[in-house]
């Protein structure tokens, strides 16, 4: 069907194909390429239509937005075409966030005003309600951490959108939530529409300086605390508020739908009626949010310094050259090893992509080591004592995977990159969320500090490498060399250089100083996945989709040596600290695979030492402990994630 755009029209259906409308004559194309197909929503600001676009062999669905004459807010047409198109714009700009609608198009035609804009395919978050009924506080934490980002975005710009509510709202097939309908929002800096006694929005949803003509940045603040009660209830929010109390009882509504009481103070926060008693900015909420998790966190306190044990003395090598110089010769380490699972983490409830054990806590502490894990269950970063498999506390901030945990090097920062293009920081003594570090376009797929904690690098699927400065969490430079997505990243333990691989089936060696590139190096067939230096700096290992593990000589850029028995992907590559300065050659490198191995090599010989199995899916991560046990100073401590949902501790006693 076609639909005829004139407002007047007293029969806007016509038939599919038709030029102009058979009972007004109206141009049914917009722009000569845009077919309205049948109206979907009305407004104060003009009507919405669904449509698709001619142009294009597919004739995608899009949206027009036809816009009221009064809307504009002046009588004067040159100066509403004026506003108009500043707000399109201003809409452009917005449209560049992929979490809102791309504007693809802005016209005048028969004197009417119109805006296209990309159709957003899935379900409003009210048709949601309505299918599957009251949202859980693991719901609500998501639905906030995700539209909270949005927001800044938008409130960054100058832009108030002032129609926040369910319906405007749409969860994409993936699960990505998208903020649509800123008709509203169109005016909303510096126009008409701003000024006192315009009233725009939605009545259930509005807050009252909006009422009046106010509206302010915490207005989207109230409107997005609304739809949140509103969705924890399934009640509407008239009916959520008593007028003659002039209080909220949205609580009164929960039955058995329990909310924390973290949550609780946050909500009834951002509803607050008075704008100074109000959340302020974005920041704050997304920060008063991520410090608490759903029930209580058990705070990790820094335990005491255990009391001094002896490390084993090593016999003094003999002196010989080999491939890397002047060193001992390479003493193979017994190819059987005593290592056993010594205890499975259960608590993720889908793949777990990344483990990463605090190296002061887990140094210094019998029974005070830290293991942080992220994964595909995106709500969460959980912190364990490995000894005991205690869950310690959950960490509620990202909006979906969490790809790479990693902590500082004093133990007092922990860094996760997300599938929601995003980093944070995190205080695990407390839980609390530092600080958010937003710039990549893409999902952040590794992160990584500098030996001395001052710089966190992270790499991207938009191609490019971050440097933070990770007291300010400003961007000191980005790296843009790579062809493709960077998938990992890792600091020399010298902290010159920055190690990174990609989907471009390369390394590329960096001065992270000043940004430069010092080599890349070729020889992978497939992605490279992981990276790792050892110890001593002087072996880059390489784990590929090709199956194969590479160890090269970083400061040639020489190929050492190719690793082979993993029968599918390698995706993580690890090594195990040196245990003594006498004993370079007591290294081991840890490969996990998407054959469900971890495998375990004398780096320096290529000799494999080990198989671990157990895993009952692919293994993600793996990540030995800074060091042994302080009571048992023979051991290593091995810790590998899974797709079977699963972190297993090994140990070689």
């Amino acid at each position: 069907m076609s639909y005829c755009l004139n407002p007047q029209c007293p029969h806007p259906q016509n038939a599919p194909g038709g030029k102009f409308c058979l009972r007004c004559g109206t141009k049914l194309l917009l722009g000569d390429r845009y077919r309205a197909i049948k109206p979907i929503g009305q407004g104060g600001f003009g009507k919405t239509f669904l449509a698709v676009d001619e142009y294009k062999p597919s004739k995608p669905y899009c949206v027009i937005k036809q816009f009221f004459p009064q809307a504009q807010g002046t009588n004067s047409a040159e100066k509403a075409a004026e506003l108009f198109e500043q707000e399109a714009v201003r809409l452009d700009d917005l449209g560049k966030h992929p979490q809102i609608p791309e504007l693809l198009a802005y016209f005048t035609q028969d004197r009417q005003q119109y805006l296209v804009q990309e159709f957003i395919d899935g379900k409003n978050i009210a048709q949601e309600l309505e299918d599957r009924g009251r949202f859980s506080e693991t719901d609500i934490r998501a639905l906030l951490n995700d539209l909270l980002q949005v927001l800044q975005f938008v409130h960054e710009r100058q832009v108030i959108h002032r129609d926040i509510k369910p319906a405007n709202i749409i969860r994409r097939a993936n699960g990505q939530l998208v903020l649509v309908d800123f008709g509203a929002a169109k005016y909303a800096a510096g126009t008409a529409l701003f000024k006192t006694g315009t009233n725009i929005g939605s009545p259930e949803y509005l807050p009252p300086e909006q009422g009046r003509g106010k509206a302010v940045f915490a207005s989207d603040l109230y409107s997005l605390g609304v739809t949140c009660i509103h969705l924890l209830t399934n009640v509407s929010p008239f009916e959520l508020f008593d007028i003659n109390e002039d209080v909220w009882v949205w609580r009164q509504y929960l039955a058995d739908n329990p909310v924390s009481e973290e949550l609780s103070r946050l909500l009834d926060k951002l509803i607050e009626n008075a704008i100074n008693r109000r959340y302020q900015s974005v920041e704050e909420v997304l920060l008063n949010l991520n410090s608490v998790e759903t029930g209580n966190f058990t705070s990790v306190q820094p335990a005491p310094v255990p009391p001094h044990y002896p490390q084993p003395s090593f016999p003094d090598p003999q002196p010989a050259t080999t491939s890397l110089g002047d060193k001992s010769p390479p003493t193979p380490p017994p190819l059987s090893q005593a290592w056993r699972c010594a205890h499975t983490l259960t608590g993720h409830t889908d793949c777990v992509y990344s483990v990463a054990f605090d190296p002061q806590r887990f140094a210094n502490s019998l029974n005070g080591e830290l293991l942080a894990s992220g994964g595909m269950d995106y709500l969460t970063i959980k912190l364990w004592e490995p000894s005991s498999s205690k869950l310690i506390g959950t960490l509620f901030g990202h909006s979906n995977e969490v790809w790479s945990v990693v902590f500082s090097p004093d133990g007092n920062i922990l860094a996760s990159g997300s599938d929601d293009k995003t980093i944070k920081l995190w205080s695990p003594s407390t839980g609390k969320l530092i600080r958010i570090l937003i710039g990549h376009s893409e999902s952040v797929l590794s992160v990584a500090f500098s030996p001395d904690g001052k710089i966190l690098a992270s790499g991207s699927i938009d191609n490019t490498i971050k440097l933070w400065e990770t007291s300010t969490g400003k961007v000191i430079s980005t790296l843009k060399e790579h062809s493709r997505s960077v998938v990992s990243v890792t600091f020399s333990p010298d902290g010159e250089t920055l190690a990174s691989g990609s989907d471009d089936k390369t390394i590329k060696l960096w001065h992270h100083a000043t940004g430069k590139l010092i080599n890349t190096l070729t020889g992978h067939s497939k992605s490279v996945v992981s990276v790792a230096f050892s110890p001593d700096g002087e072996i880059l290992a390489s784990g590929s989709d090709d199956k194969t593990i590479k160890l090269w000589h970083p400061a040639t850029g020489k190929l050492i040596n190719t690793l082979t028995g993993h029968s599918k992907s390698v995706y993580a590559v690890a090594f195990a600290p040196q245990r003594s300065a006498n004993s370079p050659d007591d290294e081991i490198l840890a490969s996990g695979s998407d054959d469900k191995t971890i495998k375990l090599w004398h780096p320096a010989t290529g000799k494999l030492i080990d198989t671990l199995t157990g895993h009952s899916g692919p293994v993600y991560t793996v990540a030995f402990a800074p060091q042994s046990f302080a009571n048992s100073p023979n051991g290593r401590i091995l810790a590998s994630g899974s797709m079977d949902k699963t972190i297993k501790i090994w140990r070689c006693d």
